[in-house]
């Protein structure tokens, strides 16, 4: 794997109504190996239209996603808010279909990992929306990408299930640490997760400011520390208020 780089120069779409509307305009970014990013920024900005066209799902744009000298395409995983298991499948069997060829071991690594050995041959029915999510995302982890694509994956999830996913998911990346993209519109869970903060603007949307975070990943668990690198960063960049 190998640094990916963002050169959209441009992204329009026909609107409802037969006008031209550009989502995405000169926006250039790196996502060096193995980090987590996590990209900010207002409802209907583009942040998912992006996403799309990383992902190859819209290839309607002017720019280019590659890695490596030779701009190669990056290998995708894409983990939608939607978890989208298969309904007749057992949780094992979801996660087998993404594979090119069996690897049980990898398998029971991650359903260990996110602590989901017990379900893994239950149907999707009997699993509750946080388990559901956590089968997504072992699912792309065991596909090894070249970069993890995240939008949204802990919407609507109450805030102790949510902490509790987001903390099996840094656990998963350092056991097996991938790129990560991640989109979210909540800065305390960004703050939670990136290594660097990435804000958009509203549309046309491009890159506004990059932030490292700071706290050191063992302390992320504690909330004023979150709190208070909020407030500094929201104090210090008034321009992200605008933005969130």
């Amino acid at each position: 794997m190998s640094d990916i780089y963002i050169d959209i120069k441009s992204k329009t779409y026909t609107t409802a109504d037969s006008q031209q509307h550009t989502a995405i305009a000169d926006l250039k970014l790196t996502l060096p190996e193995n980090q987590f990013i996590c990209l900010v920024g207002p409802s209907g900005c583009g942040k998912t239209t992006l996403l799309n066209i990383m992902a190859n799902l819209d290839t309607q744009y002017e720019g280019e996603i590659s890695s490596g000298q030779n701009h190669i395409k990056p290998s995708i995983a894409y983990i939608f808010q939607n978890p989208r298991l298969l309904p007749w499948r057992t949780v094992r069997e979801n996660i087998e279909l993404a594979l090119d060829k069996p690897q049980p071991d990898i398998i029971d690594t991650l359903l260990e990992t996110m602590q989901l050995t017990h379900i893994q041959h239950k149907y999707p029915e009997h699993l509750s929306l946080g388990m559901s999510r956590r089968i997504a995302i072992i699912r792309a982890f065991a596909t090894n990408p070249d970069i993890l694509l995240m939008d949204e994956p802990f919407v609507s999830l109450d805030t102790p299930t949510a902490r509790q996913v987001r903390s099996l998911l840094i656990n998963l990346w350092q056991i097996r640490p991938h790129t990560i993209l991640f989109v979210t519109h909540n800065l305390r869970e960004a703050i939670a997760l990136a290594d660097r903060l990435v804000f958009l603007s509203a549309s046309p949307m491009t890159v506004v400011s990059e932030v490292e975070v700071s706290i050191p990943r063992k302390e992320r668990n504690k909330e004023a520390l979150i709190e208070s690198f909020r407030q500094q960063l929201l104090d210090k960049h008034t321009i992200i208020k605008d933005l969130i």
